[in-house]
């Protein structure tokens, strides 16, 4: 059995981490015979709720989980870590504009990033997942300077899997089915759920999945809608965000990133542009991507057709302001 890695789990007290660290423990992420040390970072006031978490994850019982610190400081979480989930961020409020929510996490990523910088593994894996999960990344590695920038990706993982589980069920087939489908740009209301590269498998023979769903309309539509507006339409139904399927998608993500994907599949991750498909350079970007020995490759020579580049467009757009919207903050200090 391998020598224990170290894991940081920010927001440890919350819904998403709730469900995620479980996972970690149990070695669903990270392999059946790769223990772990679990450094769980919150703000001060949680504390008191992470020592509860922290009993939880002792009366498990797992024989991978060796050792678990509860902490507020991130240059504890971060010591000699191998890979980070940075769960927690500052919610987005009603009534608050965009500028207000990227000036309060601004301070949060740099407290992180400049903890990564000194303190974590150089070879480490982040993954944000705290919304806005694109820039929050982009803020991040500009702090951490001495790690490689393609280090910090973003989660769209939960958007692909919501798109994937959309087009089985109106196919009536299992979700594994259903392959490569695409999230392009941010995870917001403006990213682009792309099936015109996906495919499903019927009895054994892939078939592209707008040819088996036979209604474009639907595709370019509702069903995009559909995935926009699905983290939003869950926060309605149950009170909260999306925790289980965060969690899940979360542990999908990070396990793709250490393992690598399956032949002639592709999945999709929150990366530096370096302007492939004409997205401009240094935003962070859904794109889908292969992985192999660790290290992701955007899939290159895909067809874009005037529908998906005007949506590609749009998305590119809003996070080219919000990077506005960062820099200014991140220039005032």
């Amino acid at each position: 059995m391998s020598e224990p890695i170290n894991v940081a789990v920010t927001g440890a007290a919350g819904q998403i981490a709730y469900s995620l660290l479980y996972q970690l423990a149990a070695g669903t992420v990270f392999g059946p015979d790769q223990p772990i040390n679990l450094r769980l970072l919150d703000i001060p006031v949680q504390m008191k709720v992470l020592e509860g978490v922290v009993m939880e994850l002792e009366d498990l019982a797992l024989p991978l989980l060796r050792e678990v610190t509860p902490t507020a400081d991130p240059a504890v979480a971060f010591k000699d870590i191998a890979a980070a989930f940075l769960l927690g961020a500052m919610p987005r409020k009603q009534g608050m504009e965009r500028k207000d929510l990227l000036a309060a996490n601004v301070q949060i990523f740099k407290v992180q990033g400049e903890a990564l910088d000194k303190h974590a593994r150089k070879d480490v894996k982040v993954l944000v997942v705290g919304n806005p999960a694109n820039t929050n990344a982009l803020i991040c590695s500009h702090y951490a300077p001495s790690i490689p920038k393609k280090n910090f990706t973003a989660m769209t993982r939960l958007d692909q899997n919501r798109a994937q589980s959309t087009l089985a069920i109106r196919l009536n087939v299992p979700a594994d089915k259903v392959k490569n489908t695409i999230i392009w740009g941010n995870h917001s209301s403006t990213q682009y759920p792309d099936a015109s590269h996906a495919t499903v498998t019927f009895q054994c023979n892939p078939v592209p999945v707008p040819e088996a769903v036979k209604d474009d309309n639907w595709l370019n539509t509702t069903f995009i809608e559909k995935i926009q507006k699905r983290g939003a339409t869950v926060i309605a139904a149950r009170g909260m965000s999306s925790a289980m399927s965060a969690a899940k998608a979360a542990g999908d993500h990070m396990r793709d990133w250490f393992f690598g994907t399956k032949p002639a599949q592709w999945v999709s991750m929150g990366v530096l542009s370096d302007g492939s498909y004409g997205i401009p350079k240094d935003l962070v970007f859904s794109f889908p991507v292969t992985i192999e020995n660790g290290e992701f490759k955007i899939v290159q020579g895909l067809p874009i057709s005037d529908f998906a580049r005007k949506m590609l467009n749009i998305t590119s757009k809003e996070l080219e302001e919000e990077r506005e919207e960062a820099n200014k903050v991140l220039h005032s200090k």
